[in-house]
């Protein structure tokens, strides 16, 4: 019976639609006392906590791996299982996480969205634009 005013969301709390409104708004009212980082809900806050804390409560069974978000053990558990959930639509490719099919992707796309600012090199990925980098700035790893 709730609806957001701005987009097609729909809950069953008021609450819950105030909270979606922040997404729009930009609003992040939850504060981290360590770092000073900033987020829409008390839940992130939590979980932004454990970067300082160290607390990872969510244990995988098989291995013994532990983890900061439940989401995190989600996908950890598919390297058990082998469920492949994600497949290129171009291919035979498929894997565990929808950010690695992305990337996948540019192999077919030709997408190379990182650019190096002083000779223009495009790559698919961030990592392999800041390792070019340190040619032009000769850092060391």
């Amino acid at each position: 019976p709730y609806k957001c005013t701005v987009c097609d969301y729909a809950c069953s709390t008021a609450a819950y639609v105030n909270r979606h409104m922040r997404t729009h708004t930009g609003e992040k009212p939850y504060k981290c006392r360590e770092c000073g980082y900033c987020c829409s809900t008390f839940a992130a806050v939590k979980t932004h906590n454990r970067t300082h804390t160290g607390e990872k409560p969510y244990l995988c069974r098989i291995c013994k791996n532990s983890f900061t978000e439940s989401g995190y053990l989600k996908i950890h558990l598919r390297t058990h299982t082998g469920e492949k959930l994600y497949k290129c639509t171009e291919c035979d490719y498929a894997c565990s996480r929808n950010g690695v099919l992305k990337l996948h992707m540019r192999t077919h796309t030709g997408e190379t969205p990182f650019v190096c600012k002083i000779c223009s090199k495009s790559f698919t990925q961030k990592s392999n634009l800041t390792q070019h980098t340190r040619i032009h700035t000769r850092e060391k790893k």
